[in-house]
């Protein structure tokens, strides 16, 4: 469906500016943004993929993943056309990635705000994620169903690159309570050339979000050769250290597919490291993904007691109680209920 964009700006001969994003797009009459899912039709900014989704399914918080955000709760997933970002290591570019630009016939199938909200709530979700693909690229469609979903009760869920603008957050700020953050680098030519972003606005929205509120987790997909040196992961443990110890860090295993098809797999060992690099940095939490067996259980970081016990993306063991650990009282930094 077709409707009109929000965060954006009028320019002379019918162009316009969208500040949605830190592409910071100016786009001429006719023409797509680098999203390619907003359109500049007659001088309006629309966004093309407004209540069509691609994916809606009932899935395990744990999956975004978060793992101090509402534990062992489903979590009804949504996902429309495009991103924002270009990676070739993209987990799901079937559907992030779009080849032509402007298809005025996007796939997907139409559900509307009202219908996501019920569909939550008949599956018993405690919560709404925009998710699969970034979900600022279908800011709108977001926008009105964190509304009504906040309305019945339920929380929303941004798993996101952070590349939008500090004003597209604190729009829907007042909606959204939870951001799992994908910080692919801490190198700026990473950014450049493997996502066709930059770093600094992706830190910049992890402090605006942790500044408005918002229960933030950073997550990292480690590739071989590519940013899982030493120093890298002392820089991002540092930073997320910076902004808070209390901010848990998932470092996940890159899996060969897309346009790395000829890479390899993350090595064991490799993941271990950037765990302890970690907790080197002061990270109270540091999980590893994609990896049986690893670390997933929340310890306490006071008492070093087992709080919620995991196994694939089950948390089949709570054992905070109002924030708090049970044995010493520690406050376990988090949403629980």
């Amino acid at each position: 469906m077709i409707r009109e964009a929000m965060l954006y700006e009028r320019l002379e001969g019918n162009a316009v500016h969208c500040f949605l994003c830190n592409h910071h797009c100016r786009i001429k009459d006719g023409e797509v943004g680098f999203c390619r899912v907003r359109k500049n039709m007659d001088g309006k900014l629309n966004t093309l993929v407004y209540g069509k989704v691609v994916a809606a399914s009932s899935d395990p918080i744990e999956k975004k993943p978060l793992y101090h955000f509402l534990p062992g709760s489903l979590s009804f997933s949504i996902a429309t056309m495009g991103c924002n970002f270009h990676c070739g290591f993209c987990q799901n570019w079937q559907i992030s990635q779009i080849d032509e630009a402007g298809m005025p016939d996007l796939p997907g199938w139409p559900l509307s705000p009202k219908q996501i909200v019920e569909e939550a709530q008949k599956a018993g979700c405690k919560s709404i994620a925009y998710t699969y693909t970034e979900p600022s690229i279908f800011f709108e469609y977001a926008y009105d169903t964190a509304r009504l979903a906040k309305e019945a009760g339920l929380a929303n869920v941004f798993v996101t690159n952070g590349f939008m603008t500090k004003e597209a957050l604190e729009t829907i700020a007042d909606y959204l309570d939870a951001c799992n953050v994908d910080l692919k680098s801490f190198n700026n030519e990473f950014y450049k050339t493997e996502c066709q972003g930059r770093l600094k606005p992706v830190l910049n929205s992890i402090r605006t979000m942790k500044d408005l509120g918002i229960w933030v987790e950073v997550t990292t997909l480690i590739i071989p050769d590519k940013n899982d040196s030493d120093e890298e992961f002392q820089r991002i443990a540092g930073f997320i250290s910076g902004v808070s110890p209390d901010l848990p860090w998932h470092i996940s295993r890159f899996q060969p597919g897309y346009q790395y098809k000829d890479a390899y797999p993350t090595p064991a060992e490799t993941l271990r490291k950037a765990y302890h690099k970690g907790k080197e940095a002061g990270l109270h939490f540091v999980y590893i993904g994609n990896l049986p067996g690893e670390e997933k259980d929340t310890v306490c970081p006071s008492c070093q007691h087992t709080l919620i016990r995991r196994s694939g993306f089950s948390a089949f063991k709570n054992r905070v109680s109002d924030s708090r650990c049970p044995e010493c009282g520690a406050t376990i930094p988090g949403v629980f209920s």
